[in-house]
């Protein structure tokens, strides 16, 4: 069996087409491309009829390498697109950084306060989750949803443009801040209570179930074999998770990439004072399981930085912003990942300095002061959600699990290991298209469980240790780290 398997971040997508062969995975990428907001006289948009235009390239692309036997779609989360009564897309999806719903949670408070909606969702409160996007339309684009027939988010679009099924699978669903996480089903009183329509909705289907096949219309196009389209880990952070290659029932991940996705993997939901204090979250997981987590900006840090200084004549590699860093002298200066005006595109090297002049520290000047910033505040960060995970999970975990693109990055998990003063144990790189891939395979009965699939990933992929170091230094780092929180 071969699965195709289509993963969209943040900034990039790719097709991959993968097969279980003799134990191990192997993974043939057969389509990559760019995915950039669109700004468009003041509204930060998503290109969509693009993204299905690369997925639908994607395919013929592995037809041509030999073909496939299912599809899977997994994206970002909390995003939406909006379908009329014929089906036909409402305008562009709007892109989760968009401005608009900057000050919508102190609106929305004013009927649910923020205890009760954590209370209610058990869902960090962030203020781009569908929920603030949603109670934006109904009191400033109302006649948008009263045209609407059906809402559906980014990957459940994408399924229904390519089976014209329209389903919301769980994992992606849970990212909204609309489900009762232990029912987990629509919450559509609290909807209701704050008038969101809750006729919008689809049905929510259960993570690796067959969602459709592809359509007639989509296969004459294309020159291809009706296949089905898996409702895989359609949340990219839930596909990560799937992927941790571990043999443990208690662990803790970091899905790294653009977004640092913080957690571990438990049976029920926990919702305590606590967790709304440390902007702890309860989305779902495969096989009902509860993503535990704590969304922390990740990469996206770098990679903007990196924007900024191309755009002012300087471009320089990833590898040459690590040397930099390197080169400079450590524990200068931190900033806190999360602050809100790191999270909008723009100048963030001006941004950093503003801060670091604004909480009274030293002001980084060059390119490796500014990125030895960011790397070693993100690695306290972790330490700062370690322990806190620690605490509201009441577990005593030992090791950190880092999957996805920031395995690649040696000084990242090697600081990471020493901030946390534990062992972290880094790989696979390809972590959401895997956890993508295992549930298609687990759906086609390749795979028999997550268990199964998760051995299978280990033995598959070089995963790579880093023994943490200098413990007293960090610890004093730490406390100098936490003043500025």
């Amino acid at each position: 069996m071969k699965v195709l398997a289509f993963d969209l971040g943040a900034s990039s997508g790719r097709g991959i087409i993968a097969e279980l062969k003799d134990g191990k995975i192997t993974l043939n990428e057969i389509h990559r491309f760019a995915n950039n907001g669109v700004n468009v006289r003041g509204t930060l948009y998503w290109d969509i009829l693009y993204l299905y235009d690369q997925i639908k390239q994607g395919i013929v692309n592995a037809k041509l390498a030999g073909g496939f036997d299912s599809i899977g779609i997994d994206t970002w989360g909390v995003d939406f697109g909006l379908l009329d009564e014929n089906g036909d897309l409402i305008g562009n999806p709007v892109h989760y950084r968009d401005i608009r719903t900057e000050n919508i949670p102190d609106e929305l408070y004013k009927i649910v306060n923020k205890e009760s909606l954590y209370n209610k969702t058990g869902i960090q409160i962030m203020n781009f989750n569908t929920i603030f996007q949603l109670y934006y339309l109904t009191k400033y684009k109302s006649d948008m949803l009263k045209k609407a027939d059906k809402f559906l988010f980014i990957p459940d679009l994408l399924n229904y443009f390519l089976t014209g099924v329209k389903k919301s699978e769980y994992t992606i669903a849970s990212t909204s801040q609309m489900l009762n996480p232990y029912e987990r089903d629509w919450d559509k009183e609290l909807l209701e209570e704050l008038s969101i329509p809750t006729d919008l909705l689809c049905d929510i289907l259960e993570t690796g179930s067959i969602l459709g096949k592809v359509s007639e219309d989509v296969c004459e196009e294309l020159g291809i074999d009706s296949v089905p389209v898996v409702a895989v880990g359609s949340h990219d952070t839930a596909s990560a998770v799937i992927s941790v290659p571990t043999t443990e029932k208690d662990f803790v991940y970091i899905s790294c990439g653009t977004w640092s996705l913080f957690g571990t993997e438990l049976d029920a939901p926990v919702i305590k004072e606590e967790g709304l204090k440390s902007s702890y979250t309860n989305e779902g997981g495969y096989g009902g399981t509860i993503r535990y987590l704590t969304n922390i900006m990740g990469l996206w840090l770098i990679q903007e930085s990196r924007r900024a200084w191309k755009k002012q004549g300087q471009d320089l590699s990833f590898n040459d912003l690590e040397k930099a860093a390197l080169a400079s002298e450590p524990f200068k200066c931190y900033i806190d990942p999360d602050y809100v005006d790191f999270s909008r595109p723009g100048n963030l090297p001006k941004r950093i300095q503003e801060f670091c002049e604004r909480t009274n520290q030293y002001v980084p000047q060059t390119v490796g002061e500014i990125v030895r910033c960011i790397y070693q505040s993100l690695a306290l960060k972790y330490r700062h959600a370690f322990l806190n995970l620690k605490k509201i999970a009441e577990k005593d975990f030992t090791g950190i699990h880092i999957v996805g693109g920031g395995t690649k990055d040696p000084l990242l998990c090697q600081l990471t290991a020493n901030a946390c003063n534990t062992m972290v144990s880094a790989g696979p790189i390809e972590a959401t298209a895997l956890g993508n891939i295992a549930v298609q395979l687990i759906a086609g009965g390749e795979i028999s469980d997550l268990k199964e699939a998760r051995e299978i990933i280990k033995n598959s992929f070089d995963i790579k240790e880093y023994t943490p170091s200098e413990t007293d230094v960090w610890n004093k780092a730490y406390e100098d780290f936490k003043k500025i929180l």
